[in-house]
C-alpha cells in the first residue's frame, strides 16, 4: 500500500532545503517537545530527533533496536508541531523491509517528513531493500541513508588512505542512492579532502555529522555538503551544562550559561511561525 499525503506542499520544501548550493541545511536534533520547540523558536524550520537521547531517556541502549515505541511516541508528540520533522529511526528496528516500510507509514501519518536509516555495516543488499520498500510505501518521505563505515568501521574498507574515500563506503552509498535514497549520511567523516571527493562522486545530497574537531559549518558549505546534522551533540551538551551548573552551585559560584525562564519553558513555541506540516487529515 502506498501512502499519499493529504497536503504535499510541505515535503518538497524539506527536500529543497538539501539543494541550496553553499547553504547547507543545519539540522539540530531534539529529544523532547521542549527542546524541539525551543529550537524552532530560534528559527530552525527543520528539526531532527536523536536516537541516543531517545534511548538514554528511557534507560535503553542506543542502536540495538530497543526503542521503536519510544521513537514512534516522540514522533507522535512532535509530528503535528509547526516545523519539519525528520526522525532518527536507527536501522528501522527490523531486518524485514516490509516492517521498516510499515514504520515509515506510521511516521508519515503523524507528520514526519524525513527518516534516517543506518546500515550498521550490515549487508548492503538488505539496507538497499529497506530503502526500496520505504520509498514504495511512502514516496514523499525523505530517506536519508546512513552508512557507518566512518562511525564504527575502519574508514571505508581498509583503503581509506589520504585522498581517497574507501571502496566499501562508495559501494554502500552507490547502492543506497540507486535504491532511491534522497540523501546519504556518513557520520564520522571529517577530512575535508575526502568530503569534497564524496560530494563530487554522489548524485544525491551528502549529510555530514558536525564535530567540534572537524570543519566548521562554513567550511562544510564550501566543500559542497548539503546537510549538517548535530546528532546527539546538543543532548550531551545539555547534560554537561546540568553537571556544570551543579558543580558551580556546590562550589558557591553563580551558574553560567543560558537559563530559560519558567514561563519560557511552559510556552516554548509562542514565537514559532514556520509552516505546519500536514501529511494526514487526522
Amino acid at each position: 500500500m502506498t501512502v499519499e499525503p493529504t497536503v504535499t506542499a510541505t515535503v518538497p520544501s524539506f527536500a529543497a532545503l538539501h539543494h541550496r548550493p553553499g547553504e547547507p541545511l543545519l539540522l539540530p536534533n531534539a529529544w523532547d517537545h521542549a527542546s524541539a520547540a525551543a529550537l524552532a523558536a530560534r528559527g530552525f524550520a527543520a528539526i531532527g530527533t536523536t536516537s541516543l537521547a531517545v534511548a538514554a531517556a528511557a534507560g535503553l541502549p542506543d542502536g540495538r533496536g530497543a526503542t521503536r515505541e519510544q521513537t514512534l511516541g516522540l514522533a507522535l508528540t512532535l509530528g503535528s508541531e509547526p516545523y519539519l520533522l525528520s526522525v532518527d529511526a536507527e536501522d528501522g528496528f527490523s531486518d524485514d523491509p516490509g516492517e521498516v516500510a510499515e514504520l515509515a507509514r506510521q511516521l508519515w501519518s503523524v507528520g514526519v517528513v524525513g527518516i534516517n536509516l543506518e546500515d550498521g555495516l550490515g549487508p548492503v543488499a538488505r539496507h538497499a531493500a529497506k530503502i526500496v520498500a520505504v520509498k514504495a510505501a511512502v514516496p514523499g518521505l525523505f530517506v536519508n541513508a546512513r552508512t557507518d563505515t566512518y562511525w564504527t568501521g575502519d574508514g571505508g574498507g581498509g583503503d581509506g588512505a589520504a585522498g581517497t574515500v574507501g571502496t566499501d563506503t562508495l559501494h554502500r552509498l552507490d547502492a543506497y542512492q540507486q535504491a532511491g535514497a534522497d540523501g546519504v549520511f556518513v557520520p564520522g567523516l571529517t577530512d575535508p579532502d575526502r568530503i569534497r571527493l564524496l560530494v563530487r562522486h554522489l548524485d544525491v545530497p551528502l549529510n555530514i555529522l558536525y564535530s567540534p574537531a572537524g570543519p566548521t559549518l562554513s567550511r562544510l558549505a564550501d566543500l559542497g555538503v548539503a546537510r549538517v546534522s548535530l546528532g546527539s551533540f546538543l543532548y550531551r551538551r545539555a547534560l554537561g551544562a546540568a553537571l556544570d551548573a551543579v558543580a558551580d552551585i556546590v562550589a558557591g559560584r553563580l551558574p553560567g550559561g543560558t537559563t530559560p525562564s519558567y514561563a519560557e519553558v511552559c510556552a516554548p513555541d509562542s514565537s514559532v511561525s514556520v509552516s505546519r506540516p500536514a501529511n494526514s487529515s487526522g
